[in-house]
């Protein structure tokens, strides 16, 4: 795979969206040419010195890449996403809609519905209506709960320690329900989570208030991140977890449940369905584009 300056001496196009403020570097690379070290996509994404986001979107045709190629069948389009310090993610439910969003912008798919390959398998993503600028609803998949019934992890802050569920939605979250949400402290650094063999690979961290029958707020620390102003994948794996300790399982009851999610961005929709299927609606922007100078991916 040859490296990206001689590929696109002249610059390397970009796009800049976000969804509730959960904001993203969105890199068109359809034939799949460009080659994005860690180091690059933690230069794109730095604030300072940067475009800025909590993370990078490289849109690329899933026959083109190698991650993807096994999903080409199902989904012609591969959501390539890198956190903020550039390590590789399974899934971002934010970024998926903004994905979409570019998608539809530049002509390459139509209204409707559509499948999009990711780390964590082919999500499903439909437009919720023909506006530009409308609501975008992705279907997350089921919920996976390695914990069981009940919490099996704990979370860390300031010498302060919560319970919280483990809950699997293609990526891993460890969600704490808390009194305020200042218990989280400013999140600069990572919370401490035990056991650590429960996340070999890290974890994403929610804490978590109640607001009201069905709606709940929350503060996130992203894995390779930090703390955003949103997480999609994090949002769903809130409305699990509350809903199960509001005695909730669609699974059980046969009806499905909606929680109103609030995160520091706005606002999100979470539904999970009997058959366990969760989706996520919210909002996708797209709110500008440029041309990169080549060195930034040297």
């Amino acid at each position: 795979m040859s490296t990206a300056p001689h590929q696109a001496p002249h610059g390397v196009p970009f796009l800049k969206g976000h969804g509730t403020e959960n904001d993203f570097v969105i890199i068109p690379d359809p034939d799949g040419l460009l080659t994005l070290t860690p180091a690059a996509v933690a230069r794109l994404c730095d604030r300072r010195a940067g475009v800025g986001g909590d993370g990078l979107l490289r849109v690329v045709r899933s026959a083109a890449d190698p991650d993807a190629r096994a999903m080409a069948d199902r989904a012609e389009w591969f959501m390539d996403y890198r956190n903020a310090d550039g390590s590789v993610a399974e899934m971002c439910g934010n970024g998926v809609r903004v994905f979409a969003r570019y998608l539809r912008r530049a002509g390459l798919v139509k209204t409707g519905e559509l499948a999009v390959a990711t780390r964590g398998g082919v999500k499903q993503v439909r437009f919720a209506d023909d506006a530009p600028d409308g609501e975008i609803a992705v279907d997350m998949g089921p919920a996976a709960l390695p914990s069981g019934p009940g919490p099996s992890v704990t979370v860390t802050v300031g010498g302060r320690t919560w319970p919280a569920r483990h809950v699997d939605m293609g990526n891993p979250h460890a969600v704490a329900f808390v009194d305020r949400l200042d218990d989280a402290g400013p999140l600069t650094d990572a919370p401490g989570v035990a056991p650590a063999a429960a996340y070999p690979r890290g974890t994403n961290v929610e804490f978590v208030v109640a607001r009201a029958p069905g709606r709940v707020a929350l503060r996130v620390h992203e894995r390779g991140s930090g703390e955003t102003r949103s997480c999609g994948t994090g949002a769903c794996a809130v409305m699990v977890a509350a809903a199960r300790r509001d005695g909730m399982d669609p699974a059980v009851t046969g009806q499905p449940v909606t929680y109103v999610v609030e995160v520091p961005g706005g606002t999100l929709r979470v539904t999970e369905d009997p058959d366990g299927t969760v989706t996520l609606t919210g909002p996708a922007v797209v709110v500008a584009e440029g041309v990169l100078d080549p060195a930034l991916l040297a």
